[in-house]
């Protein structure tokens, strides 16, 4: 980390007013370093691209929608639109209930990206957190940490969250809290493997010789190197956690009055519409996939500048 030295940390731990400007300082350092990587591949840019404009997307969706995501469309004979194909004035047409599929789409990605960056952010946090204490403090409490996490790896996160469903309720925020419970493995496993990197270093070293505590040392000294980390692996979690309530949705556990793209997919299903209305199928899949794969560019765009032999197979 540029700008740190041994006798400037030793100096400054005397001194309790410099330890957030001291952490923003290694933060800005750290997040500039990551920053320079990253925007090394057009993989991952364009990954990142796509997801801000799904992010985008959802925040002014409720400006733009033509309908209610349950408003029925009627004809001008006054029966329902049901199934009608995309025209001028229904873009993606109608579903079997005469509901707008545009205006779904729109909303349904406000509820994407609400559970994929809301998972993603736990995701982060309870995986940073476990990560740094085992990372840092090494020996006993890295070892149970680790096979805690081994044994959680053997947990199917489908069934899990069915059955957590089954048991709250069919809700957005308990997706959410399956998400949160089982997705930050990786990103622990990530932390853990910087932190013990960043641990050797000497103005870590300086400080602990200095007295500074724990807190302290793991808080000012060594987050600010693994949070630019640990942010990428939230980007990518992103498009897993869209994924997850997707797919719960998509098995009839999720909540049916909120419009998601899992329900339109399910919605299409259970009325035997996947083979005869294309544009209510076709948009919340390609959504689903263009998320998903704009997390993947992010992540694999990424790790093919820290390690170009990747770039070979």
């Amino acid at each position: 980390m540029s700008g740190e030295t041994s006798s400037s940390v030793a100096h400054s731990e005397g001194e309790p007013s410099q330890g957030w400007r001291r952490f923003f300082e290694n933060l800005r350092n750290s997040a500039r370093e990551q920053a320079h990587i990253f925007a090394q591949s057009r993989m991952a840019v364009a990954g990142l691209v796509i997801l801000i404009f799904y992010v985008v997307i959802a925040l002014i969706s409720p400006y733009i929608v033509p309908y209610g995501p349950y408003e029925r469309i009627y004809t001008d004979a006054g029966g329902w639109a049901k199934l009608q194909p995309p025209s001028l004035a229904h873009p993606l047409g109608t579903t079997e209930s005469a509901y707008d599929v545009l205006s779904q789409l729109l909303l349904g990605a406000r509820i994407a990206m609400f559970v994929g960056l809301l998972g993603a952010f736990m995701v982060a946090i309870i995986g940073t957190t476990v990560g740094l204490v085992a990372g840092y403090y090494g020996g006993w409490v890295d070892e149970i940490v680790m096979r805690i996490v081994d044994v959680l790896y053997g947990l199917p996160f489908i069934p899990f969250v069915i059955v957590l469903v089954t048991v709250l309720g069919a809700s957005v925020w308990n997706i959410i809290l399956g998400i949160s419970l089982l997705y930050w493995l990786s990103t622990a496993r990530v932390v853990r493997s910087e932190v013990l990197t960043v641990r050797e270093r000497p103005y870590v070293e300086a400080a602990e010789a200095a007295g500074a505590s724990d807190f302290r040392i793991m808080a000012v000294h060594i987050l600010p190197n693994v949070i630019p980390l640990a942010a990428l692996y939230a980007a990518i979690a992103v498009g897993y956690s869209i994924v997850a309530q997707a797919s719960i949705a998509f098995l009839g556990f999720g909540d049916p009055t909120i419009p998601s793209w899992g329900v339109m997919l399910q919605r299409a299903f259970v009325t035997q519409s996947f083979g005869t209305a294309w544009w209510w199928v076709f948009p919340p899949g390609l959504s689903i996939t263009m998320v998903v794969t704009g997390a993947y560019l992010v992540g694999r765009g990424y790790e093919e500048v820290v390690n170009p032999q990747l770039q070979e197979k």
